[in-house]
């Protein structure tokens, strides 16, 4: 049986000494979120992670969904649970005040929902989606229907869900089919069917608000004709209760691979009254709200999958007695030593704990900019908008990836016994391979990267991340405790710089090049982006270490030198891929496939 401890020591290290100079608790309305308040609500997130939601984790992917003419009901406990978090009030922590929510800034949130993540992925979804379809509402949504709506969805009563595909088209929403129609009383009628909706039907709340893209009358083709309304599964009374249904059904759920106690739904809108978000025609701009929001969640999934199966691959590996040390027996009055004495072991448990810290603290500094966006003004706003935007396709995708690395990685470490479900570590394998397909595969975060995000105003966004980078890189270069993991992080960031340049100039002649190159090219900045989060805290660990011996430290800073030297190395054939160009895959004959 699997085991999980919230990883507050890190998680402190990262809010506390990491981000510390983003003076986060500075900017208007954070005033109160001091390290100290963090601590204790990360404290008690712990609590209720550790004992109310990891106990179903496994019960809820046994159990899995039920569907029985129409009505969805979950795994045992899920209810249960659910009123449990809605009444100690987490749903709130990041809602807007206005609403009744408590406000609190997204960088903390990372860890929050990494924990989430890690202990329950399944029962965190039903939460993280409302959380998203509050952000597209608050900013688009009229006043009438904030506050119809808002209030109820932020204390956790009411939840969201994210409508977008159909049958026949997945990303390309340019084709789908879902019409709005004008009611008598000035609002619309919505009929269609999406699929894949997660948290589409369940019984966790008295009703559902889903976000649905929908052709409205005299629409223009393609994308450009989408809008999106706002259809809850019950109508609304004038006094504010849930009155009748809306015209909403859950026509199946999915069979899936994993995530298994959260429910996938097809959803169908037969005339439903809806409310429109935002412009018409002009869904999509509403709905990326709530998309890079899923987006940057969806990356945290990733980092929480990872963390609780590289903690039980270290348990395991003290555990196991396999062998001898290949040096001499190093427990001689045991049968065998226990597997961590294998150099092959220590290798994939390092390449675990450097994905994970890795990519944690990495998270945390992107959320930085998030709150920047949210609560600065002015030139400042606008700067941390576009870094936000650059790096949401990145944290993504990278993230989703190392995750389902670092769970494959966890069941090797068990070896046969990964296999077997007792022991937990497949169902984390099987839950972490959707997160690299739903929210828009990484396929098309890398396709987004360097179709969308590079040449957007003229290759500006990238300056946020470039010049400051080179800057930091450029001064620990000159520091001779750190000169020796800075060099090659130089090396590193040279490439990508050339590769940047490579596909903004062959791009221009020929589209499939930038095409050939994405998924390459957003792995390869993905590691360089985490290798100076690394170098970062390594500076930190070593300022420490100055001071007299810390293990918590001295584990840091060699966790950074494994990263630096065994896996920021895939930067030169990553490279390579991209400068070998777009010829060997697409000159291949397609009726040779």
């Amino acid at each position: 049986m699997p085991n999980y401890k919230a990883p507050l020591r890190d998680m402190q290290f990262v809010y506390d000494e990491l981000l510390a100079s983003e003076n986060i608790n500075q900017l208007p309305g954070m005033e109160e979120f001091t390290p100290e308040t963090i601590h204790a609500v990360l404290d008690e997130a712990s609590k209720i992670c550790e004992e109310l939601l990891f106990p179903l984790n496994r019960t809820g992917d046994e159990e899995g969904c039920h569907f029985d003419q129409g009505e969805v009901t979950v795994p045992k406990g899920f209810y249960e649970a659910y009123q449990e978090y809605k009444e100690a009030g987490w749903p709130t922590l990041m809602a807007s005040t206005e609403f009744g929510g408590q406000g609190f800034p997204h960088t903390f949130y990372m860890l929050f929902g990494e924990m989430l993540c890690s202990s329950n992925l399944s029962f965190a979804m039903y939460p993280e989606l409302t959380y998203g379809a509050c952000n597209a509402i608050s900013r688009f949504g009229s006043d009438e229907i904030k506050q119809k709506f808002m209030p109820k969805m932020v204390a956790g009563e009411w939840s969201g869900t994210m409508c977008l595909t159909e049958p026949h088209c997945g990303t390309d929403l340019a084709q789908i089919r879902t019409y709005a129609e004008n009611g008598s009383d000035g609002h619309y009628s919505i009929t269609g069917s999406k699929i894949f909706i997660s948290a589409g039907e369940h019984k966790l709340t008295e009703n559902i608000v889903h976000l649905v893209l929908a052709r409205a009358p005299d629409a223009p083709e393609g994308i450009k004709g989408i809008s999106l309304f706002l259809v809850p599964k019950f109508k609304i009374n004038d006094d504010g209760s849930v009155g009748d249904n809306n015209s909403v059904s859950c026509g199946s759920i999915e069979h899936k691979m994993g995530i298994k106690a959260s429910s996938t739904c097809t959803m169908n809108f037969d005339g439903a009254t809806g409310y429109l978000i935002g412009t018409l025609h002009k869904g999509m701009e509403a709905m990326f709200e709530m998309m890079n929001s899923a987006r940057l969640g969806v990356g945290l999934q990733g980092v929480g999958l990872a963390e609780i199966s590289y903690q039980n691959a270290v348990e395991y590996a003290n555990e196991r007695l396999q062998g001898r040390a290949l040096t001499g027996a190093k427990f001689p009055d045991k049968a065998a030593d226990p597997i961590i004495v294998h150099p092959d072991v220590r290798r994939m448990l390092l390449t675990m704990r450097a994905y994970t810290e890795g990519a944690r603290a990495m998270g945390g500094w992107i959320a930085t900019y998030h709150d920047k966006d949210l609560k600065s003004s002015g030139q400042e706003k606008i700067d941390a908008e576009e870094m936000v935007a650059l790096m949401t396709p990145i944290i993504k995708a990278f993230f989703t990836d190392i995750g389902f690395e670092v769970t494959n990685i966890g069941m090797q470490v068990f070896g046969g016994h990964g296999f077997i479900r007792e022991n937990g570590m497949e169902q984390y394998a099987r839950d972490a391979r959707i997160t690299q397909i739903y929210e828009g595969t990484n396929g098309i975060q890398a396709l987004d990267l360097v179709g969308r995000k590079l040449p957007r105003r003229m290759g500006r966004l990238l300056r946020h991340f470039f010049h400051p980078i080179q800057n930091y890189i450029d001064q620990k270069l000159e520091e001779p405790n750190l000169k020796t993991l800075a060099s090659p992080l130089d090396k590193a960031f040279g490439r990508l710089q050339r590769a940047t340049g490579f596909i903004a100039q062959q791009s221009m002649k020929n589209p499939d090049e930038a095409g050939a190159a994405a998924s390459d090219y957003l792995r390869l900045f993905g590691l360089v982006s985490m290798g100076y989060i690394w170098l970062r805290m390594a500076e930190i660990a070593t300022q420490q270490l100055a001071d007299g011996e810390d293990p918590f430290y001295q584990a840091k800073l060699d966790t950074a030198t494994f990263y630096m030297e065994r896996l920021l190395p895939q930067n030169s054939t990553l490279f390579a891929n991209i400068m070998s160009g777009s010829k060997t895959m697409m000159s291949f004959k397609a009726s040779s496939f």
